[in-house]
């Protein structure tokens, strides 16, 4: 940095720049920051991990503690909902993530590389949209880039470098807390140190080190849903359900016959309960013939008149459904269309934190949103094209490390019926840092 003050400084006037036009233009609290701010208020309040039903504190573990902790810190501080501090303070951990980017990039790949990384991921609007609103993103980004800056660091070091073994650990475990899949952090860094040929008894000692420092926090966690809802819960459940609370696994199979992008989410999946479902917003690809239809337009119907959560009776007939769908086409359900959700993640423009309409192909509905979404998916593909080129062109020190970690996230989307781009944005420091590398002298690298 001292070699290149005025560009750090610039670059990190534009990274601030930025992200304020956006808290300026964009700033929004969802559904979903007002579920960790409930938790977090009554956690400051009343001592208790709870949400607020009907004005009554019920326990709760449909989140996992990370993040209200975070948002519960803010506000002992700032005051009890004072959402503008969490989105301020966010602001500067997205911009503390550049430097992470930029050091991970320097140590694997080389310094031009680095200094592209830090000035790629400051004017990166996919990462630095999410400082907007108070979500897990930011922290979830931050930590994971966290991660593998500690191990290149530990795995460079001739000795055993035990305490950025237990950085690295500390910063998996931060991740698991904020969000379950962030707990693939930790068969990436443990699986590539057990596979690697060289150093074994080295490399499985660090494992085991990480390993109990990333899950020794979710312990008193377990133990206190064990003890308040006598459950075995180390993490959230999959679908954000309280124990006593109906899950109609019907419907989100017979999602999973059709559903492959974050449109349908927003169309269908999100408006269940409490809002109508037009069966004509359903795409051909929904039915396999005119009674399927048929019977998908009745269900809905009854669905319609009540606008009420799913009954046991419809669910099971969303589930028939289903079940002829997957006996017509196994490789579509199994196969096909979780391949194709895991790719609208990765190449869907991610205008989703942004005021612009999913369906931004429909240049004839609103040609500036559909000029937005096209420049935004341009610019994703852009650096997923150019990452891949990056890695193929340069050689990036303990590349399977972040191979892994890609592959492991890949699989884990596969199995989710909703694809929201945000799920593979954990992933985007890496894809910084490696497009990156097309900047980088084979003769400069380290």
């Amino acid at each position: 940095m001292r070699g290149h003050l005025r560009f750090f400084l610039i670059a990190t006037a534009a990274a601030f720049a930025l992200r304020l036009l956006l808290v300026w233009k964009f700033r929004f609290v969802t559904g979903d920051s007002f579920i960790y701010g409930d938790m977090a208020k009554n956690w400051l309040l009343h001592g208790t991990f709870a949400t607020t039903n009907d004005g009554v504190i019920v326990p709760t573990f449909i989140r996992l503690p990370g993040y209200p902790a975070f948002l519960a810190a803010v506000w002992k501080l700032a005051g009890v909902e004072h959402y503008n501090a969490v989105i301020f303070i966010q602001i500067f951990i997205d911009v503390g993530t550049c430097f992470l980017t930029c050091a991970l990039a320097l140590r694997v790949i080389g310094r031009r590389a680095a200094l592209a990384a830090f000035l790629f991921a400051a004017l990166c609007p996919f990462t630095a949209n999410y400082v907007v609103t108070p979500l897990t993103e930011t922290l979830s980004i931050f930590f994971a880039t966290l991660t593998f800056l500690c191990a290149v660091d530990a795995l460079d070091r001739a000795e055993f470098a035990w305490r950025w073994w237990i950085g690295c650990g500390l910063a998996i475990a931060a991740s698991i807390l904020l969000r379950p899949d962030g707990g693939l952090l930790l068969p990436a860094v443990a699986g590539y140190l057990v596979l690697r040929p060289s150093q074994r008894w080295r490399d499985f000692t660090a494992a085991v080190l990480v390993s109990v420092v990333a899950l020794a926090p979710l312990v008193p966690w377990t133990v206190r849903n064990w003890q308040v809802f006598h459950r075995f819960q180390p993490l959230a459940p999959r679908y954000a359900t309280s124990p006593d609370e109906y899950l109609p696994l019907g419907f989100i199979k017979w999602a999973r016959t059709w559903v492959m992008d974050y449109t349908s989410v927003e169309d269908v999946l999100w408006k269940v309960p409490g809002e109508k479902i037009d069966i004509n917003t359903l795409p051909p690809r929904a039915f396999d013939k005119a009674s399927q239809r048929d019977e998908t337009s009745r269900l809905l119907d009854e669905y319609d008149s009540t606008l009420a959560a799913l009954t046991p009776e419809q669910d099971s007939q969303f589930d028939a459904l289903a079940e002829q769908r997957i006996e017509h086409s196994s490789f579509r359900y199994y196969v096909w269309l979780p391949a194709v959700r895991v790719a609208d993640m990765w190449l869907r423009p991610r205008e989703e934190a942004l005021p612009i309409d999913p369906h931004w192909w429909r240049f004839g509905k609103d040609r500036r949103d559909s000029m937005i979404g096209a420049a935004l998916g341009a610019l994703n593909l852009l650096l997923i094209v150019a990452a891949i080129i990056g890695v193929c062109r340069h050689r990036v020190h303990y590349l399977w490390l972040f191979v892994l970690w890609v592959l492991l996230r890949c699989v884990l989307l596969a199995t989710l019926e909703n694809p929201e781009t945000r799920y593979t944005l954990e992933c985007y420091s890496l894809v910084l840092a490696f497009a990156a590398a097309n900047f980088e002298r084979k003769s400069d690298h380290r």
